[in-house]
């Protein structure tokens, strides 16, 4: 379940996915799953080819795209933090308290 964006961003977010270019959207997260986690960010692009391109950068596997109307990784913890910093989205970083 998603907090913390609202409609704008998110439209973006898609917009930006639809458009074929490499999209960020952090926000807040909760996921039985991942009980540690407590934010996401989703980096998508329609582009399948171009989505495994960027994840092969930083160690990203295909299989791990979730392929749906926007596919997208899913990175939470240090890998987050660690794209984060080096796609210099430090505001992503700030807003969401991200350590």
């Amino acid at each position: 379940m998603a907090f913390g964006i609202d409609r704008v961003e998110l439209q973006r977010w898609k917009e930006q996915v639809l458009n074929g270019e490499i999209a960020f959207l952090t926000h807040y997260w909760q996921d039985p799953r991942f009980p540690h986690a407590t934010t996401v960010t989703k980096v998508g692009c329609i582009s399948i080819p171009k989505l495994v391109e960027w994840g092969n950068i930083y160690g990203l596997k295909e299989r791990w795209i979730h392929q749906n109307d926007y596919p997208h990784f899913d990175l939470f913890g240090q890998k987050q933090k660690e794209v984060l910093i080096k796609e210099k989205l430090f505001t992503h970083i700030e807003r969401f308290s991200i350590t």
